[in-house]
């Protein structure tokens, strides 16, 4: 798996690279200082996926920079690295193509499982804030579409912030057949075939 690493702090971009070089089926082949340097080897080296730290130069530089390559011909997943924890940050991430948010303090795992699931175009958030996340999502299922039931909106919008069928089914006291079931219903209700497909569902109607 094709890594392409950018942080404006050498030191810090070093240390993540012996981190993700760790894994036997990754290779950073290339560390960026610059949103402009990370967008030129993205189009030169065509990496699976692309770890960015969020501030480089700039307090949202990582989020433009992860719009401007969904907007983009550059096919590859975006994670971001950040000391930001708030969760205004984390949905912002995800509204500008970020398929990972991870904090620079959580666990190698998360880093590692969050590169994965990018490069398979799949989303992940960093288990620190599995909880508020859904918390707070709950907050919101007043917004969506009545098309779906409460319980639907909730495993729709838990669903693509990538949260396991576990999490959800703990988060809403259900199985996790009846997670799995309640998804099918979700995309058959809303004509959707794929997780792509409700991710853009999600994202437009702004749910996140």
């Amino acid at each position: 798996m094709r890594i392409v690493l950018a942080d404006d702090h050498s030191m810090v971009a070093e240390g993540f690279r012996m981190i993700l070089d760790q894994q036997p089926d990754f290779e950073v082949v290339g560390v960026a200082s610059s949103p402009a340097q990370a967008m030129d080897m993205l189009v030169e080296l065509a990496p699976d996926v692309l770890v960015s730290d969020v501030s480089m130069g700039g307090q949202k530089s990582g989020l433009l920079l992860a719009e401007r390559i969904e907007g983009s011909s550059v096919r590859c997943g975006v994670v971001l690295l950040t000391m930001h924890d708030e969760l205004e940050f984390a949905r912002q991430a995800f509204q500008h193509g970020a398929k990972g948010y991870v904090l620079k303090s959580s666990s190698d795992d998360d880093l590692f499982s969050a590169v994965r699931e990018a490069a398979a175009g799949e989303c992940y958030l960093c288990r620190e804030l599995i909880s508020p996340f859904i918390k707070d999502s709950m907050r919101r299922i007043d917004d969506v579409p009545s098309i779906l039931t409460p319980h639907e909106s909730e495993i729709a919008v838990l669903s693509v912030k990538g949260f396991s069928n576990a999490d959800i089914a703990d988060a809403l006291s259900v199985s996790v057949k009846t997670v799995e079931s309640r998804k099918s219903k979700i995309m058959a209700k809303l004509g959707l075939k794929s997780k792509p497909e409700l991710f853009d569902y999600v994202v437009r109607h702004r749910l996140f």
